[in-house]
């Protein structure tokens, strides 16, 4: 009898863990899911295959019209690529036919990999990583590697490392942490990146893979839920209060003193001592 009324509150529990899993996604914060689609619902920029932008076309021997259909190349991307930027260059697997008598067989074409030395003028760090040719002329076209990463939507830069760096990148706006010893050359870097800046809910939420998300939520969650002393909150409750009545109460003007003592005082001026 006890075993099995064990068993019950064992698959309760069970039950309640599951659907506490199952509910877990949807109560991820609308951050994350705007970054979500960007990163994997957005249609990402065409790199191995140059879409028609006609939608007919016509058939130069027999004239005949036919729709335009942009079938893009499967591309894959390997886990190499998260430790990496490669411009949004993968892996494409299709097949090769070397010689006319023999039948064409499955080949790969990787993208040519190089090691590189990138400098973040936010961060004021140079970072050794490895790029692609494609990678470096974007950060040439984009006036540097900053501007790069945030301009470039996730759908493009697709590794984890540069998703990773550009949330360093928005967070250190935010914070204006860097160049802390030379204020002068922090309000210029500032001015210079900051129409790229994000708010700070969606900033915190950004770069961060599924698993990751789902973790800091359940670490907020489990924050928000632990008790907190009364006096915490009575205390702020008192303080705004202060702040209100200090503010609705009017300044009043000072009055000068007619006390016996100005008289004597031999440091007063005559304006000040009363008349008699």
């Amino acid at each position: 009898m006890e075993s099995k009324a064990i068993q019950v509150l064992a698959w309760k529990a069970t039950k309640n863990i599951v659907n506490y899993c199952d509910d877990l996604p949807k109560r991820l914060p609308l951050a994350y899911k705007k970054f979500w689609n960007e990163w994997k619902v957005k249609e990402p920029t065409a790199v191995h295959w140059i879409p028609r932008t006609e939608r007919w076309k016509r058939d130069p021997e027999t004239g005949e019209m036919s729709l335009v259909q942009n079938a893009p190349i499967p591309v894959l991307y390997p886990n190499q690529h998260n430790h990496g930027i490669w411009g949004g260059e993968g892996v494409v697997k299709g097949f090769q036919k070397r010689k006319p008598t023999i039948r064409r067989v499955a080949h790969y074409w990787f993208p040519l990999l190089k090691r590189s030395v990138v400098y973040s003028e936010i961060l004021n760090k140079h970072i050794a990583v490895i790029v692609t040719d494609r990678t470096l002329r974007l950060i040439n076209e984009n006036n540097g590697f900053d501007f790069y990463l945030l301009k470039t939507p996730a759908c493009d830069l697709k590794s984890d490392l540069a998703l990773k760096i550009k949330r360093k990148l928005l967070l250190a706006l935010l914070d204006k942490s860097f160049y802390s010893e030379d204020e002068e050359r922090k309000e210029e870097v500032f001015n210079k990146y900051k129409n790229y800046m994000l708010p700070r809910e969606e900033a915190e939420w950004y770069g961060l893979s599924y698993k990751e998300a789902l973790a800091k939520l359940i670490r907020e969650e489990v924050e928000d839920s632990k008790p907190k002393p009364l006096k915490i909150q009575f205390r702020m409750e008192l303080l705004e209060r202060l702040k209100e009545e200090k503010e609705e109460i009017p300044s009043l003007p000072e009055e000068k003193s007619s006390s016996w003592v100005s008289k004597i005082n031999p440091f007063s001026s005559k304006s000040d001592q009363p008349s008699t």
